[in-house]
């Protein structure tokens, strides 16, 4: 499930004008949005109520060239990610069912200094800081693949090309 803080639509605004994709939530392929809740608050580990669902964040979003596709606009995705404004993903630990309206309930934080906006800066902005890709690898809340990126940097002291992911091929 991705959620994206309807929180971001204002400044999406200011950078894109009235764009019609962003009427409602959903612009951005969102299954959950809220007011109040951003990258800065939420953190790897933490676990929500969702209507009589469970779930537990697991990452924050990649953004892709398929966000330039559907808004029509190149460099839409880049801009997610420098911005910080990406939303994050769940994984569902107690399936239940969500309904509009529920309430977003934080029940546990197992890493509260692992935000979403942190991993963002690890990734995307301070790149090569060793003891914060070191701290990375060691995380195990994350998908495989994010400690196996940050172990790669710290082997080969480079950032992979996010070309293809940014802009397609």
């Amino acid at each position: 499930m991705h959620h994206y803080p309807g929180d971001h639509y204002a400044a999406w605004r200011a950078d894109l004008g009235d764009h019609p994709l962003l009427d409602h939530p959903g612009a951005f392929g969102e299954n959950i949005s809220t007011l109040g809740l951003t990258e800065a608050d939420v953190a790897i580990g933490d676990r929500f109520r969702i209507g009589t669902a469970l779930v537990e964040v697991s990452q924050g979003r990649q953004p892709c060239f398929r966000l330039d596709l559907r808004f029509e606009t190149r460099g839409v995705a880049l801009r997610m990610q420098e911005s910080g404004r990406t939303g994050w993903y769940y994984r569902v630990l107690e399936e239940g069912t969500v309904g509009p309206g529920d309430m977003l309930q934080l029940v546990d934080r197992l890493a509260p200094n692992w935000t979403i906006e942190r991993l963002r800066r690890v990734f995307y902005v301070d790149t090569l800081d060793r003891d914060a890709l070191r701290a990375v690898a060691t995380l195990t809340l994350l998908p495989e693949r994010w400690p196996q990126l940050a172990e790669k940097r710290l082997a080969t002291g480079a950032v992979e090309d996010w070309t293809p992911r940014i802009q397609g091929s």
